[in-house]
């Protein structure tokens, strides 16, 4: 899935930070930066654009100002150094509010909510019955040596992170792939998949027990980050209803 954005700040360095994380991205596509928000009028009437991460204030033309003024709108993501217009962008159904300095987590953890939106967009489209070439993936490959080995999603346990490599654990084995665990993140079904550490995403549905600080999967004790703890709560309370 790719997903083409573009950036409409009038700061050259907002610019210069959205550019480097969406290059970092894979599903993502930079189609332009401007500097005024007019000027991307004619790329967005064209139908050419899914995503906009909009500046507010700006000169002469507000970011809010701009987005009530279009017609067919593609999906936006409002970044901003104002928390006050957070209100204001919920009204306007925008997909997520990021506060300048944005961090990169934080910037993905609102591309996967721009991708989710794309996606159910994408199905609503679709006839009931599903066509092999819309149908989600159910599976990765995974490079080993000189050979791409295909692993099955509903195969994988859990995924450990080790700095720039990273480990896919199955019941069968175990597979090391050069890759790092922001860039698997992105790659995996978020209904099927969950980050709860800096080091670890683990399948929802294998989850045995979680207690405390800790989950197990198949008596492997994973540890749950604290920034993570109340998402991975309220996953599974989703899931319990």
């Amino acid at each position: 899935m790719k997903i083409k954005c573009i950036t409409i700040d009038d700061e050259h360095l907002a610019h210069k930070l959205l550019a480097d994380y969406i290059t970092k991205v894979p599903m993502l596509e930079l189609a332009g930066q401007f500097k005024k928000a007019a000027d991307a009028l004619e790329i967005i009437n064209a139908g050419q654009i899914d995503l906009i991460f909009l500046d507010i204030q700006m000169p002469g033309f507000t970011g809010i100002e701009f987005m009530e003024s279009l017609q067919n709108k593609p999906l936006v993501i409002f970044t901003t150094a104002y928390s006050e217009y957070a209100l204001k962008g919920y009204e306007l159904e925008v997909i997520d509010y990021l506060l300048k300095p944005i961090e990169f987590e934080r910037f993905v953890k609102a591309v996967n909510k721009a991708a989710k939106q794309l996606m159910l967009q994408s199905n609503n489209k679709n006839t009931p019955e599903k066509t092999s070439a819309n149908k989600e993936q159910d599976f990765i490959f995974v490079k080993s040596g000189y050979k791409s080995i295909k692993v099955k999603l509903d195969d994988i346990l859990y995924i450990e992170g080790l700095k720039e490599y990273a480990n896919i654990f199955t019941e069968e084995r175990k597979y090391t792939l050069l890759e790092r665990l922001k860039n698997l993140e992105l790659t995996l079904p978020s209904h099927k998949f969950i980050r709860v550490h800096k080091s670890f995403i683990v399948a929802i549905n294998k989850i045995d027990v979680v207690y405390g600080n800790i989950i197990e999967i198949k008596n492997k004790k994973i540890p749950v980050g604290r920034t993570y703890k109340k998402e991975i709560e309220n996953t599974l309370r989703l899931r319990l209803k």
